[in-house]
């Protein structure tokens, strides 16, 4: 989980952080990258090795891939 990245003007710094943020009862699979500002919704699964780029309020999901998706509403 990453809350900033680096400048790309400038490697040595880092730009802008923002919050990640992750609801009740979420489960996170292994080797997973979640990139700053993304919401996670209660009760979201994130299948392994995903890289979730963008946020997923709605909860109650499978999300998966690179970038990851909606696979399954439960």
């Amino acid at each position: 989980i990453i809350t900033a990245n680096h400048n790309l003007k400038n490697l040595d710094e880092h730009g802008e952080s923002k919050d990640v943020k992750i609801g009740k009862k979420c489960w996170i699979g292994m080797n997973s990258v979640i990139l700053p500002g993304v919401e996670l919704g209660d009760s979201t699964i994130v299948a392994a090795g995903s890289v979730v780029t963008k946020s997923f309020p709605q909860g109650n999901i499978v999300i998966g891939g690179s970038p990851a998706t909606l696979i399954k509403q439960m």
